[in-house]
């Protein structure tokens, strides 16, 4: 490969993006999906290890948790 194969990108309006710079931002992309699944993962530990006898308090535990596995669904 030359160098101006590696070097070659896509015109946008911001300039050209060369290939790598798109590897990178395909790569902040997916750690930044990781790090917001590790999240809603410790907020899902954290709904399921409290304990209530409050009938209010744990439907509200109840959708906080189907929120956050709709949210998890939706990064996998």
């Amino acid at each position: 490969m030359t160098a101006a194969s590696n070097q070659a990108g896509v015109k946008t309006d911001l300039g050209v993006v060369s290939n790598e710079d798109k590897r990178r931002l395909a790569a902040l992309e997916s750690a930044q999906r990781v790090r917001q699944k590790q999240s809603l993962d410790l907020q899902r530990e954290r709904i399921l290890s409290q304990r209530t006898s409050s009938p209010a308090r744990r439907a509200a535990l109840e959708a906080a948790l189907k929120d956050i596995e709709a949210q998890i669904a939706t990064l996998s």
